[in-house]
């Protein structure tokens, strides 16, 4: 049974920053995409970041600069460090998985985390 599990959501001044954790279980993490989406109440769910498994990051261009996506294969864990936050980031923030390349689709990531709710003050 795979389980993403988010955590490192919180309430933040804007301009601060925080660091999302998703850590996973019941997959062979190494082959895996990793994939961050958000959404923002009353939006639809929107792409943040992946990492693919070799290790390459894309970024949605709202976020270039600002966020940046790692992976630690031993732990089974990705990350994303968001810095420089704004009150438009405010968003329930969730990480997916997916084998083969990296995509800024939803649709095409097979595994869902709960989701970590990050709330960025003016």
């Amino acid at each position: 049974q795979v389980q993403l599990v988010e955590s490192g959501g919180g309430l933040v001044q804007a301009g601060g920053s925080l660091r999302l954790s998703c850590a996973a279980s019941g997959l062979t993490f190494s082959r895996y995409t990793l994939g961050w989406f958000r959404r923002a109440p009353g939006k639809e769910r929107e792409f943040v970041a992946a990492i693919s498994s070799g290790g390459s990051t894309y970024y949605a261009d709202s976020v270039k600069g600002r966020f940046t996506s790692s992976r630690d294969n031993a732990k089974n864990t990705v990350y994303l460090q968001m810095n420089s936050l704004k009150p438009e980031d405010t968003a329930v923030y969730y990480c997916a998985a997916k084998l083969g390349g990296a995509t800024i689709l939803a649709r095409a990531y097979d595994y869902w985390g709960q989701g970590t709710q990050v709330t960025v003050s003016a």
